[in-house]
């Protein structure tokens, strides 16, 4: 006789009960009816008041630099003040753009306790693409590291709003080199903006309502400009209560969870490889690890040798990010040299991953459970979860949806504003995934005709084509809104298409996913070009790189002599071209 499992059905009724920390009620919420976690904290600042229960913990970790959860803690009530010093007031706009450093961590906590609207920017776009955005949101102040600084100075004049600069040095315990001055944006150093925090202190005086903005955090946009996704502390806290309850139903339903063989609490140790400016990096594992009292090991750059060196040292329970992370290390040829015997999860999510990578997870670590999520920048990260036995029994699949969100699959041709009630269900059945919860954004920010286009009374229409087995397993089947995911990063065709566009031998170009074994999928570009012109690959390269981001630039080009394939309306068939060139290949 066997051990009854509990069914995933189960689980959540027990979870949900009155009650219990996971109870649900109904909440109205700017006029649509939401189910919401009934118990959750009321805003992020109570997250960061909670970090305290692990004051003594070690939280920061990163190339030799330790900062306990107290220490973090007074460092960001210290900047909530010198922000609020410098002219913040609650609803102002306050950018982040570096890289991983301890000073990012506390840059983002210090803007919350302001009562500013934090901005992650990605550290990776172009100084163009970095003025966009810090222009966009309106920033008051924007806190950079050197690099950033240099890439955004060019611009600087065109950025009414920006007030001041706050340098974090590259270089460990100097000071950067701030440069020329500028006529109106003050540029400081950013621990001399923060200079002596008090062992004792708390953050400003701030209410903080459930439903006040958080959080602005960029997308790539169909339309060739990024989209300011506009999130609250209600959409950041629902995420890290789904979080938390994804573990607690799988702990639930298959034993174990993060303890020992003898029932003992196992402090979580993350090796952060993930962007904090992706709403992953930031909203699924800082803010989850400051909730839990979390290690978060950084390091200047992944390295596979320096990830296994830190696993064994820092006692990693944790790592991810992307399939690519984890199959680097899996790869490693001195994989079974190091004690990786720590490690209890190994998560990713953001790109396809094949599904051996599963099976081998599973396989190299004894105790390392393996887990894969599905979310969006517009959901304030995860949707569905899937982890531990059930990801073995369906890697394919992103998990089911939390108990708060709602998820129907729509016609992709529906032009209706919610889903109707009499759609055709069944795992056959596949159309546009749409998504409903309290952890979905409110708005873009300063766009109001793509909010109408993508949010609908409560829903998200998610662009994914999907389909949901009779157990409630989500399965990604495509992307309807013609996006790479590129080693976790988002590319959207129609910007890389834009800039092709841009020279003079492009007369069509469309631009497709490549398969890629490591980063999920490349970027690929099919060519025709103009009568009278020659222009090659090598040429098309170049001149993609002088006017986007490393990761968007196309790394395979193919001409195409005849015309690219269209329906009807003049779209081109992107199913069938990408089709057609993988099948060549």
């Amino acid at each position: 006789m066997t051990d009854h499992i509990m069914t995933m059905a189960e689980a959540d009724k027990a979870l949900t009960a009155e009650g219990q920390m996971f109870e649900m009620a109904d909440a109205e919420i700017r006029g649509v009816t939401y189910r919401i976690w009934k118990h959750a904290p009321g805003s992020l600042k109570a997250i960061l008041d909670l970090s305290l229960r692990h004051a003594a913990n070690d939280f920061l970790v990163y190339e030799g630099e330790r900062t306990t959860f107290a220490q973090h803690y007074a460092q960001a009530a210290t900047l909530g003040h010198r922000l609020v010093e410098l002219g913040v007031s609650q609803g102002d706009r306050v950018a982040i753009a570096a890289r991983n450093l301890p000073e990012w961590v506390v840059a983002f906590w210090g803007s919350v306790v302001s009562g500013a609207i934090t901005v992650p920017l990605n550290a990776w776009w172009t100084g163009e693409e970095l003025a966009y955005g810090l222009t966009d949101s309106g920033t008051k102040v924007a806190i950079v590291d050197e690099a950033r600084l240099e890439r955004i100075r060019p611009h600087l004049d065109a950025m009414p709003n920006l007030t001041h600069i706050l340098v974090i040095t590259e270089h460990r315990g100097s000071h950067p080199e701030l440069g020329a001055a500028h006529p109106r944006i003050a540029i400081l150093d950013f621990m001399e903006v923060l200079g002596d925090v008090a062992g004792d202190a708390q953050p400003p005086a701030i209410d903080i309502q459930p439903d006040d903005d958080a959080t602005i955090f960029y997308t790539s946009g169909t339309t060739g400009k990024p989209k300011g996704a506009v999130g609250t502390h209600r959409n950041a806290i629902t995420n890290l209560m789904n979080l938390i309850f994804s573990g607690q139903r799988s702990a639930l339903r298959y034993g174990g969870g993060n303890v020992d063989e003898q029932g003992v609490a196992i402090p979580n140790a993350y090796l952060l490889n993930i962007p904090l400016f992706h709403a992953t990096g930031c909203l699924a594992v800082m803010i989850a690890n400051t909730a839990s009292g979390g290690k978060l090991v950084m390091s200047h750059h992944f390295d596979p040798t320096q990830a296994l060196e830190l696993i064994q040292s820092e006692k990693i329970t944790t790592f991810g990010g992307v399939p690519t992370i984890a199959m680097q290390i899996l790869d490693h040829p001195d994989f079974a040299q190091y004690d990786t015997s720590s490690v209890r999860s190994v998560s990713y999510g953001g790109a396809p991953s094949p599904p051996d990578l599963v099976r081998r997870i599973d396989a190299a670590f004894k105790s390392g459970a393996p887990g894969n999520g599905y979310g969006l920048t517009e959901t304030s990260a995860a949707v569905a979860l899937n982890g531990g036995p059930d990801y073995v029994a369906k890697p394919e699949s992103c998990g089911p949806a939390l108990p708060v969100c709602d998820v129907a699959i729509v016609p992709e041709d529906f032009e209706g504003d919610e889903p109707p009630t009499d759609l055709p269900s069944g795992p056959d059945v596949t159309g546009e995934l749409w998504i409903k919860g309290p952890n979905v954004v409110r708005c873009y920010w300063n766009k109001p005709e793509e909010t109408s286009r993508t949010f609908t009374k409560g829903w998200l229409r998610s662009g994914d084509v999907a389909r949901i087995d009779s157990e409630g397993f989500i399965f990604i089947v495509d992307r309807a809104k013609d996006m790479i995911i590129r080693g976790g990063e988002n590319v959207y065709s129609v910007e890389v298409e834009a800039a092709l566009f841009e020279h003079p031998a492009v007369a069509d170009a469309a631009v497709i996913g490549v398969p890629h074994p490591v980063l999920g999928e490349e970027v690929g570009a099919v060519i025709v070009v103009r009568p009278g012109h020659s222009v090659t690959a090598e040429e098309i390269m170049a001149h993609a790189a002088r006017l986007l981001a490393k990761f968007m630039v196309p790394t395979h080009i193919y001409f195409s002599a005849e015309p690219l394939p269209r329906n009807p309306a003049g779209k081109i068939l992107k199913r069938q071209l990408r089709d057609e060139i993988v099948s060549t290949k």
